[in-house]
């Protein structure tokens, strides 16, 4: 048997629109490891404003397990299919998923950002994303940090200062 189907990698889940949260409580109580991203924003409504957490790869949940342990994250409502190349699901890197936890537990504010393929292609020097590499943009008068996830083409942005940035 291939490695993939006896260690445990992570992969991407795709879900139905917005059962994020509910297929992450569905996998927990299959006891499958899941990880589901999720960032602040304020919402400006008529009468209020209104905080709320949502998922900052809408539609994915990230799962940690080996191959032959997919069923258990298949059969669970809500879930469309393991992200890959034709029937084959791709693993994503370790140090992706560690580098998004890592950055949603410190101070560094991570939103949404449209996936990008062009501009300037950088690497964190220093911080908890160090070793990272992604695109430079700019918003407004600060610059950000989009970190791009090619395999299911989502991208997230962090603000981050020039002087912690080198070209890759």
């Amino acid at each position: 048997m291939p490695a993939q189907y006896l260690e445990e990698y992570w992969y991407a889940v795709q879900t139905c629109a917005n059962h994020e949260k509910r297929v992450l409580q569905q996998l927990n109580q299959r006891t499958v490891k899941a990880y589901l991203p999720l960032y602040e924003s304020v919402r400006q409504w008529k009468d209020r404003r209104v905080r709320l957490e949502s998922p900052l790869f809408p539609g994915y949940v990230f799962v940690k397990l080996a191959l032959r342990d997919r069923l258990q994250v298949l059969q669970a409502p809500g879930v469309v299919r393991l992200v890959g190349f034709g029937s084959q699901p791709a693993a994503l890197q370790d140090h992706e998923i560690e580098a998004l936890r890592q950055g949603l537990a410190g101070e560094i504010r991570l939103e949404p950002h449209p996936y990008l393929k062009v501009g300037q292609l950088v690497r964190v020097r220093t911080g908890p994303l160090q070793g990272l590499q992604g695109i430079l943009v700019r918003k407004k008068k600060s610059l950000r940090f989009v970190i791009s996830l090619d395999l299911i083409m989502r991208s997230v942005a962090a603000e981050i200062d020039m002087a912690e940035l080198e070209p890759a």
